[in-house]
């Protein structure tokens, strides 16, 4: 079996192990970026539940969907195409968490739950950090630390 075909069957293996649940949510999650990149935050918005919160790379970014919409219209959208998924559900929610590869920032991570809300998949939180290397953690964090003690 050649690298091709091998590709092919690991792919229909994974989409038969995925739910129609984690499917949808997995949908909802695509038209996050999708909507995001072309600053479209009607649609963006209603992805997430009324009671969202959006936590950014920033400490002080714990938003709740006012907030994060204060801050999202304005801007002309951002873009993070996805790398990874991994989609975990228990009930009515699903766990999620993605490595994403923005043209501005490079490699970030994203997080968070989606509720089964009204029958349809909303998202409950996300949480968008950047993953810093272990051999480049500590310098990170020694800059992190220097900026906040100004």
């Amino acid at each position: 079996m050649n690298s091709q075909q091998l590709t092919a069957k690991t792919l229909t293996q994974t989409e038969i192990a995925i739910s129609p649940d984690q499917q949808a949510a997995a949908q909802v999650l695509d038209l996050l970026n999708q909507y995001s990149s072309n600053a479209d935050w009607d649609k963006y918005f209603a992805l997430y539940r009324e009671d969202g919160i959006f936590i950014g790379t920033d400490a002080s970014e714990r938003w709740g969907m006012t907030e994060f919409e204060r801050y999202s219209r304005p801007t002309k959208g951002w873009r993070y195409d996805l790398t990874e998924r991994h989609l975990v559900q228990h009930g009515d929610t699903i766990l999620f968490d993605e490595l994403l590869n923005s043209p501005a920032y490079g490699i970030s991570r994203g997080t968070g739950a989606l509720i089964k809300t009204d029958g349809q998949w909303k998202i409950a939180q996300y949480h968008l950090s950047f993953p810093i290397p272990n051999n480049i953690a500590k310098q990170i964090t020694n800059e992190i630390k220097a900026v906040n003690k100004k």
